[in-house]
C-alpha cells in the first residue's frame, strides 16, 4: 500500500488532500500542529483504518517509524490574519518545515511534494502570471513572510531535487475556496458569506477593482493529484483562470445568499496585489487539467457549509 504524509492534513486544503488519498487506497499519516488546522475537519477520517494523525510541529524535527513513498508539505498559515498574526511561525514553517520534511523524503527516498502560492508572485507586473515569472515581492513588507516563506521553500526544493536527485512536485496554489474554510480567517471568500449570511456591509478594500480568480477545492484537489503522479518537477500553477473584480465577486456573494447587504469600502492594505490571475497553459499541456465546477455552483456548496458553520457556533 503507498504511504503518503501530509503536513498541514488537518487543515482547509490538507483535509481535503487527505480524504482523496483514502480513496485512492493510500495509507494517510496527517502531521499537524493544529495552529490554523483543526480536528474538526477529519474527525470523519479518524475512524478509517488506514488514517493516522501524528500532533506535531514540523519546525521541528521528527521521524516516522514505517516506510512513506510520499512527502507533501501543505502545513502553513494561509491567511493574511494568519500569517500576520502569526509571522515567525509563518517563516520557520517555510524554511525550516521544508528543510526537515525534505529530510524525511530523502531518509526515506520518497516522491517530495511542495504546496507553494500565487504569492510568490506578489503584486504582479506580468498578467497572466505564468511560471516563468519571478514576481515583484517587497521582502520587507507585512506579506513578505509569507511570501518569502514560499519563495524560500521552492528553492529549497529545486536544490534538494538537483543536489540528491530527489523527486519534486511544487505546485503554485491560486485563490482556492470550498468546504472546510475557516469562517474567521480574513480571506475574502469567509469574510464576503460570513457578512453577506448575517446581513452586514461587505467589506470590500480599495475600490474593489482589484481582480482574483477563484478555484473551487475539488478542482484544485484533482490538479495536486494529477501533479503527484506526474513526471513535473518545475512549479506548476494550478488555478481558475477565469479573472473577477473583488466588485463583482461581492455581489455574486449577496445574489447567493438573498442577502439585504450593501457594500462598505476600506483602504486598500499595505503590498494587497492589484490583479491575479494564473496562466494554467503548463497544467493543461501537461496534466490535462483545467477547473471544471462553475462558480455559482461552487460558491452554493461553500454557502451551505458556512451556514451550517455559523448555526452550530451560534448555539455553543
Amino acid at each position: 500500500m503507498t504511504t503518503s504524509l501530509v503536513t498541514g492534513g488537518a487543515g482547509f486544503l490538507g483535509s481535503h488532500l487527505c480524504e482523496r488519498l483514502l480513496a485512492e487506497s493510500h495509507r494517510v499519516i496527517c502531521v499537524d500542529s493544529l495552529i490554523t488546522g483543526k480536528t474538526g475537519n477529519i474527525d470523519h477520517l479518524r475512524d478509517n483504518p488506514q488514517f493516522k494523525l501524528l500532533r506535531h510541529d514540523v519546525t521541528v524535527p521528527f521521524e516516522v517509524d514505517e516506510a512513506v513513498d510520499n512527502v507533501l508539505h501543505f502545513a502553513s498559515p494561509a491567511s493574511p490574519i494568519d500569517y500576520l498574526e502569526l509571522p515567525i511561525q509563518t517563516l520557520k514553517v517555510g524554511s525550516l518545515g521544508t528543510h526537515n520534511t525534505l529530510g524525511l523524503a530523502k531518509a526515506k527516498n520518497a516522491r517530495y511534494f511542495l504546496a507553494s502560492t500565487s504569492e510568490v508572485y506578489g503584486d504582479p507586473l506580468v498578467h497572466p502570471q505564468p511560471e516563468s515569472y519571478w514576481g515583484n515581492v517587497n521582502p520587507v513588507g507585512p506579506r513578505g513572510v509569507y511570501d518569502e516563506a514560499k519563495r524560500f521553500g521552492e528553492a529549497m526544493v529545486m536544490a534538494y531535487h538537483r543536489v540528491h536527485g530527489l523527486d519534486t512536485r511544487i505546485v503554485r496554489i491560486f485563490n482556492t475556496y470550498g468546504p472546510r474554510m475557516r469562517p474567521h480567517d480574513g480571506r475574502v471568500v469567509p469574510a464576503f458569506i460570513q457578512q453577506a449570511i448575517a446581513n452586514t456591509p461587505l467589506t470590500v478594500f480599495g475600490d474593489g477593482s482589484q481582480t482574483r480568480s477563484f478555484c473551487f477545492v475539488d478542482d484544485l484537489i484533482e490538479g495536486v493529484w494529477r501533479l503527484l503522479n506526474s513526471d513535473v518537477n518545475e512549479p506548476m500553477n494550478l488555478g481558475n483562470p477565469t479573472e473577477m473584480t473583488i466588485l463583482e465577486f461581492a455581489q455574486a456573494i449577496i445574489e447567493l445568499t438573498g442577502s439585504s447587504s450593501e457594500i462598505g469600502f476600506e483602504p486598500l492594505p499595505t503590498d494587497d496585489p492589484k490583479i491575479r490571475q494564473p496562466d494554467i497553459t503548463f497544467a493543461r499541456t501537461e496534466l490535462g487539467w483545467e477547473p471544471t465546477t462553475l462558480l455559482k455552483d461552487g460558491l452554493a456548496e461553500t454557502i451551505a457549509y458556512f451556514r451550517q458553520t455559523l448555526a452550530a457556533e451560534s448555539n455553543e
